[in-house]
């Protein structure tokens, strides 16, 4: 039996609730597909209404126990979890490569970052801070107090399955919120080895569950309506986000959305070349294009533009293609086929209005759903691909001239969660920082997630933040007592 055999023989795939594993009430699973081969991995319990019912209910008996177990005692439950997760790290990355087609490394750096948030929240947990003063007036004190919102939906996407939901669970839990998961269908293997390591760390039967699915609205629509649901959290698009705040506002649902992106890479023509191509690369090309932080939109000061095109070229064209197991792959299949189809029509798209493919730009033949790493030069302004968020690995060079030209070509998006400018002159660095409409900008670095920091965009980009010392206020409600 191989290594992947054994994982895969090993794993929990049914249903989580209760603490331990139970079948889909109405029987029926579904398959999960490796998308380097397009074969089936294996098939999961398919959740239905009634065990979302059963869910609810489980969280929401569950609730005030766990809000009334002190913080230290959910502190060691989640650095129990960072070190089963850290000690199982080579299961994780090869089960996410595995179901979701990135690269080994990709995936062994995933666990490591999403272990940390397991980490970070532990030591949040202990500071849930409020206060004391005195009212201005002299008529009484203030005594305001911070509690937890209380049972929790989170619903996690198919691309990063270990740090989108080690992101909403470590917080929750920390602020002694009860949650369920509905992990996306494409990936729920992890999420299901993860509730196994949650039991193990301790954590009790009931405060998590995990409800693979492969109908989402059948699910997650009458747990929405529930009044008992308190919170809404979910990672997506942005088609999606905006369905769920609508069913979310019917209940005035608390809600926290970390929705699609179509982050502008801004080269100045100071910039250090050297650095902003080896930047371009890493917001480019980690998880092959996948994440909704990825660098899209390439706007380069028209006196670098021929150069800086020239070097991304050359190091897109040299990486290597292939199923994200194998020694020495950088690239890994797209998830889906139909994810794949959708790349292909945006270069298409370009190509027609005028775009040249400076490399790549094709389907590969063969087993799986991979794409050619592809650049395109002179984009033009009504191409889809600055347009729509671009889930691959495609990058789209545009020119500008001048420090305005490029903040409004940066700007020039309904998204803003991600930005990354490069420039070797510290006051322009401050200047576009302010000027970029984003949530996070990133100052000659290609990465700008860190479990200390906050992670969330603004406009049509989502609400709310997660990670960092905010990620917690997520959970919690604020409560004012007025005191003679």
């Amino acid at each position: 039996m191989t290594d992947i055999d054994a994982l895969l023989a090993a794993l929990p795939t049914d249903l989580w609730i209760g603490g331990h594993q139970v079948p889909a009430a109405g029987g029926s699973r579904f398959p999960v597909h490796n998308p380097a081969t397009g074969k089936v991995l294996v098939e999961v319990a398919d959740a239905d209404p009634a065990d979302g019912a059963q869910a609810l209910t489980i969280a929401t008996t569950a609730q005030p126990s766990w809000a009334a177990t002190p913080p230290r005692r959910r502190a060691e439950i989640l650095y129990r979890a960072w070190e089963l997760v850290t000690a199982r790290r080579h299961d994780f990355a090869l089960l996410m490569t595995l179901e979701m087609g990135k690269p080994l490394p990709d995936s062994y750096a995933e666990v490591g970052y999403g272990g940390e948030f397991l980490r970070w929240f532990a030591e949040e947990a202990v500071r849930i801070n409020g206060r004391y003063t005195p009212s201005p007036s002299g008529n009484g004190r203030i005594l305001v107090t911070k509690q937890p919102v209380g049972p929790t939906l989170a619903i996690t996407p198919w691309n990063f399955p270990l740090a989108m939901g080690t992101r909403k669970i470590g917080p929750a839990l920390a602020a002694g919120c009860t949650m369920v998961v509905k992990p996306a269908s494409e990936t729920p293997l992890t999420m299901l080895l993860l509730g196994r390591i949650l039991a193990e760390a301790g954590l009790p039967a009931g405060v998590l569950s995990i409800l693979p699915t492969s109908r989402s609205a059948q699910l997650t629509d009458p747990i929405l309506a529930d009044s008992r649901l308190r919170k809404l959290t979910f990672t997506g698009s942005t088609a999606v986000g905006k369905h769920l705040l609508a069913r979310a506002a019917t209940s005035v649902l608390r809600t926290s959305m970390e929705l699609g992106g179509n982050a502008p890479f801004v080269v100045f023509a100071d910039a250090d070349l050297d650095a902003a191509v080896e930047g371009a690369m890493a917001a480019k090309m980690r998880n092959t294009g996948q994440a909704c932080t990825a660098a899209n939109r390439f706007h380069v000061d028209n006196a670098v533009r021929d150069e800086f095109t020239a070097r991304l070229t050359e190091r897109m064209r040299g990486l290597t293609i292939g199923p994200g197991h194998f020694d020495g792959v950088q690239v890994g299949p797209l998830v889906t086929d139909k994810q794949r189809r959708a790349v292909d029509d945006l270069v298409t798209d370009a190509v027609t209005k005028g775009a040249v493919v400076t490399t790549g730009g094709a389907c590969v033949d063969g087993d799986g759903y991979f794409y050619t790493p592809t650049v395109l030069a002179d984009v033009s302004a009504d191409a889809r691909v600055l347009r729509e968020e671009v889930f691959g690995p495609v990058a789209a060079i545009t020119g500008f001239d001048g420090e305005d030209q490029g903040i409004a070509a940066a700007n020039d998006t309904e998204y803003g969660l991600a930005a990354y400018i490069y420039t070797c002159d510290q006051h322009r660095a401050l200047r576009v920082s302010d000027a970029v409409e984003a949530g996070m900008v990133g100052v000659n670095r290609g990465l700008v997630s860190d479990v200390a920091a906050p992670f969330g965009g603004i406009k049509q980009s989502g609400l709310g933040r997660e990670a960092g010392s905010e990620g917690i206020d997520e959970y919690l409600e604020t409560k004012y007592v007025a005191l003679q």
